[in-house]
């Protein structure tokens, strides 16, 4: 908002800035008494047929300046321009693209209309449908997920079959539209309290071994002595097998598949300090159709197969 002093600040800018230049155009094009003649001259160039004249300037070239000076005061009139004024035709910024984003919804209802309501593996075999749906997810998902969706650390692969939050069709619709949250807690002193200062370490030869249980108690004293510790801590919500809890969001800790890191030092510090995703909730932003049409689009990546016979 501009205050009183800047917008009298402005506006005297704005009018000596117009005064300045009728008062500039009117005093150039007088002729007072003793200007040489239009065509008196004394400059003359090395070969004499080129001569310098002191014509005015034609009539209907000076009325297009005076034109245009009386358009701006027009123009400052109708539209804000001169401080807080805010013009006589109610024009502003925000209600212009209020207007334009009312039209555009309206052209993207229109190409969305085919696609309401419909569910999304039925969505997925039409490949018009997908395009969209790519389409919209290069514009919104892409930032975090990546152009080809494989993701990055803190950001999952959306191409495989593992899903923290569930991969049926339903289910990825509702994290698209809802959003999720994953918080893992901080349990380096918790851990340290029950175990000892090799505690965390510990839990982490334990999660390294889940996937190979037979090598738990091969000589792996550090996975032995996280066993009763990630039992006490951390099958509330991975499960006492490590399995994970798709309704909590919690991982399976028994596949190859590490959101932020498999090696000793990543795990440490997930352990140790928590993580904290956020899946942004794009229901308000992209409306049900193009939410639909993007969750199929993503389902499809990890279901070619359902969707290619599907199609047929």
């Amino acid at each position: 908002m501009m205050t009183p002093g800047w917008s009298w600040y402005v506006i005297a800018l704005v009018v000596i800035n117009i005064v300045g230049c009728g008062w500039l155009l009117w005093w150039t094009a007088k002729r007072r008494p003793g200007d040489p003649k239009p065509e008196d001259t004394s400059h003359y160039w090395d070969d004499g047929d080129i001569t310098e004249y002191n014509k005015p300037l034609p009539k209907w070239w000076i009325n297009l300046f005076w034109i245009t000076i009386v358009f701006s005061i027009g123009y400052l009139l109708y539209f804000p321009g001169l401080g807080a004024f805010a013009g006589v035709g109610g024009w502003t910024s925000s209600g212009q693209h209020a207007i334009q984003k009312a039209a555009d919804n309206a052209r993207l209802d229109e190409t969305f209309a085919p696609y309401r309501g419909k569910s999304i593996d039925v969505l997925a075999q039409d490949p018009a449908a997908r395009r969209l749906g790519r389409a919209i997810f290069n514009n919104t998902c892409a930032t975090c997920h990546g152009s080809s969706a494989q993701g990055a650390v803190g950001y999952p692969n959306l191409t495989d079959d593992i899903w923290h939050w569930g991969g049926r069709p339903e289910q990825i619709l509702a994290t698209v539209m809802k959003g999720r949250e994953g918080v893992m807690p901080e349990w380096g002193k918790v851990l340290t309290g029950l175990g000892g200062e090799h505690a965390v370490s510990d839990v982490v030869a334990y999660v390294r071994a889940l996937p190979d249980p037979a090598r738990l108690m091969q000589n792996n004293y550090g996975a032995a002595r996280g066993k009763p510790l990630f039992e006490a801590v951390c099958a509330s919500c991975h499960g006492v097998d490590g399995k994970g809890k798709q309704d909590l969001g919690a991982p399976d800790l028994t596949d190859d598949y590490w959101l932020y890191g498999s090696d000793s030092a990543s795990l440490y510090a997930t352990i140790a300090k928590g993580r904290h995703g956020s899946m942004p909730a794009h229901e308000q932003l992209l409306g049900e159709t193009r939410a639909r049409l993007v969750a199929a689009y993503v389902w499809s990546l990890s279901n070619s197969q359902a969707t290619a016979a599907g199609a047929q």
